[in-house]
């Protein structure tokens, strides 16, 4: 039993990197693939993306509050707040045994749009998003540090996985927080059953 415990915490404590892979719309076909965070920057920049590393100002423990989540992070969440207008500021905290998390997921996996940048910081755990943009869909898996920034009206989706682990800061430029614009394009699923 001690050994199967020491085992858990150990693969629990693995870190994920974070990648960027890039597909063509069309086929699906993985055009390219990298987990250097300058150069995720740098091709996602060229699309509009913002992605870059925060890093908190005080340690936090798995049982810290969203107010010491906030001001861990505050330098980083006031300067987006001035530069992009947003109104609200959240935490969202998923675990696999959330009881909505097949719910949550399926909503998330559908193509939509936003009418304003959707923009998440991974204070723990990972996702992926995908952007389909000019003609590909960029795959950037997102771990604790990363703050990505989907521009507004951009086609995107979110994969929490079957067993979400994340806590995220979720900024908002609306009162009424997430709401989405569904695409109904296909490519989500097609892409889900290619991999």
């Amino acid at each position: 039993m001690k050994k199967l415990l020491c085992l858990f915490c150990s693969l629990s404590c693995l870190a994920v990197a974070s990648q960027l892979e890039i597909y063509d719309d069309k086929e699906l076909n993985l055009l390219m693939q990298t987990e250097d965070q300058r150069e995720m920057a740098r091709l996602l920049n060229e699309v509009g993306v913002r992605f870059e590393q925060w890093e908190a100002l005080q340690p936090l423990t798995a049982s810290s509050t969203e107010e010491e989540i906030q001001e861990a992070y505050r330098i980083d969440i006031e300067r987006l707040k001035m530069e992009n207008g947003f109104q609200t500021v959240d935490i969202l905290r998923m675990f696999p045994d959330h009881p909505k998390k097949v719910e949550l997921r399926q909503k998330f996996l559908n193509e939509h749009t936003h009418n304003e940048p959707e923009v998440r910081f991974f204070v723990e755990g990972s996702g992926t998003f995908f952007l389909h943009v000019g003609g590909m869909v960029y795959s950037v898996l997102c771990e604790k540090g990363d703050l990505i920034s989907v521009p507004e009206n951009y086609p995107h989706w979110f994969d929490m996985g079957a067993d979400p682990f994340f806590t995220a800061v979720r900024f908002f430029t609306r009162t009424d927080g997430w709401i989405a614009y569904f695409t109904d394009d296909p490519i989500a699923q097609r892409l889900l059953e290619k991999n």
